[in-house]
């Protein structure tokens, strides 16, 4: 596969049907924030979505991909901050410590953008000696899951793959780390903020705002 959905169709189709980003969120069991990374370049639906969202739309799958080829566009690399990558299609998953052009499954991947974690997707921390014990009360189906979760901390990070019909916790090494990540295949990445003064990310409570 050398095409993937893109934000432009998604928009194009959904306005020529007349409806809103939450009416066609309504339709597939995602949010309305979700629709608006899709039809903006800063994400993709899953592969799971492609054919639900085709018939949404009122069109084949087939139609549905064959719209204009994602380009890349290279930036320029910031060193300081962990970027995600995630293949739709294969569900592989890309760290790196700055932006970058990315590409797998034959398509080119934007990188995912972290928003606070919210009531849906809540990351809940507990500490048990020089650990993080981190779980998020999510589904975890086969269509529906957490797909991965990270701890970063300033001289690396940590990860932990996730699989359906598990469970969606890890336990993460406290030194150092500055911010904790769980993955939703279906509405994307979220981050909470762990730690406090001293830099020892040892301090609980100690979860903060984005």
């Amino acid at each position: 596969m050398d095409r993937y959905v893109t934000g432009d169709v998604i928009r194009r189709l959904r306005e020529g049907r007349r409806m809103t980003q939450e009416e066609l969120a309504e339709k597939l069991f995602v949010s309305g924030k979700a629709v608006s990374k899709w039809e903006t370049g800063r994400g993709y639906p899953d592969v799971s979505l492609l054919e639900p969202l085709a018939g949404a739309l009122g069109i084949s799958v087939i139609e549905l991909l064959s719209g204009n080829c994602i380009r890349n566009r290279n930036r320029s690399a910031n060193m300081t901050r962990v970027r995600w990558y995630v293949c739709p299609v294969c569900g592989n998953v890309i760290q790196t410590t700055g932006e970058a052009v990315i590409s797998c499954c034959g398509i080119a991947l934007p990188p995912l953008e972290p928003e606070p974690a919210d009531g849906d997707h809540e990351i809940t921390v507990e500490i048990a000696e020089d650990e993080y014990f981190v779980s998020v009360r999510h589904p975890m189906t086969k269509d529906h899951y957490i797909s991965f979760l990270s701890a970063a901390a300033d001289q690396g990070t940590q990860f932990v793959k996730l699989y359906p019909e598990g469970n969606a916790e890890a336990w993460f090494k406290i030194r150092r780390v500055k911010a904790l990540y769980a993955f939703c295949n279906r509405h994307g990445l979220f981050r909470v903020k762990v730690g406090g003064p001293g830099a020892g990310g040892n301090l609980y409570p100690g979860l903060l705002s984005r």
